[in-house]
């Protein structure tokens, strides 16, 4: 598939850059729906490897160059606009400088998997207090990783742990061998494993990003959504928008690529674009068409 053109700037003359084209008829009637009525949209994206691109440290993950603007663009002219990751609220917050966007009422950032929530409409996050279970396992995490292969590290969520392997000598590998006895582990804890991009994540079970979308759509009264990812944990969503299509709610699903993609997201996308420059750019051609 083609990558959208970038839209024209100002001071260009004055034309609207073609949307690109959903490869499936659902895909396609989704972002109809979007265009013609945007004030009932619900514009859902996730943040690591479609908004920034993948670093090895998560916190070096700032946005993409032109994310900010794209999302101030777009925020102004859909219902909502939501950033849906695994990520705590308030590192997205910092890495975004989201704070600024208080003028934004219909802005909404959920994370970890909608277990916390910030609105930008009240300045506030809100979120339960974490499990017992991801107390207990900081210990036992420490003592299961001893012979873990250098490179890997642990990123502490608060309300989950995530196991990195970016960083050692085969990722792959290393993951490999890590995720049956850190699986157990979890278990053990009340808590489930769920793979990532060389990551495990160690988390509550019974929260993804398919909940926190449904839940998202009924509390908006959305007609329709668009929703972005790159990752595994992506594909909740993903299934959320085929319910919710077959429920009368317009909905495409959109895969920012990247050689570490899963194929099976990438095959279950409506429409693929390149990383998160084609993510921006996708947000600001969607923004040039609907302020058209």
């Amino acid at each position: 598939m083609t990558e959208p053109s970038p839209p024209a700037r100002a001071g260009s003359p004055a034309t609207v850059e073609p949307t690109p084209t959903p490869r499936t008829p659902a895909g396609g009637a989704g972002l109809a729906a979007l265009l013609t009525a945007p004030e009932k949209a619900l514009v859902a994206l996730d943040y690591d490897g479609t908004l920034a691109p993948i670093v090895s440290r998560p916190g070096d993950a700032v946005p993409a160059p032109g994310a900010m603007a794209a999302l101030r663009r777009i925020a102004r002219r859909v219902g909502t606009l939501a950033i849906i990751t695994g990520r705590p609220v308030e590192a997205v917050l910092e890495l975004t400088e989201a704070e600024r966007f208080t003028d934004l009422e219909r802005l909404v950032v959920l994370g970890q998997y909608g277990l916390q929530r910030w609105d930008a409409q009240t300045g506030q996050t809100v979120g339960p207090e974490p499990l017992p279970g991801v107390t207990a396992l900081r210990g036992a995490l420490a003592q299961a990783l001893l012979d873990a292969p250098a490179g890997t590290s642990v990123e502490d969520k608060r309300h989950a742990l995530v196991v990195h392997v970016r960083r050692t000598a085969d990722p792959d590998a290393a993951l490999a061998a890590l995720t049956p006895a850190l699986s157990r582990l979890a278990q053990e804890h009340g808590l489930e494993a769920a793979p990532g991009k060389r990551v495990l994540e160690l988390r509550p079970p019974g929260h993804d990003k398919g909940g926190a979308l449904r839940t998202l759509v009924a509390q908006r009264h959305a007609r329709s959504v668009l929703v972005a990812g790159d990752d595994l944990g992506d594909l909740p969503a993903f299934e959320a928008v085929d319910e919710l299509r077959a429920g009368g709610i317009g909905g495409i699903t959109v895969c920012s690529d990247s050689p570490e993609v899963p194929e099976v997201l990438r095959s279950r996308a409506d429409l693929v674009v390149g990383g998160p420059a084609g993510m921006v750019t996708l947000l600001e051609v969607l923004a040039d068409r609907i302020g058209a």
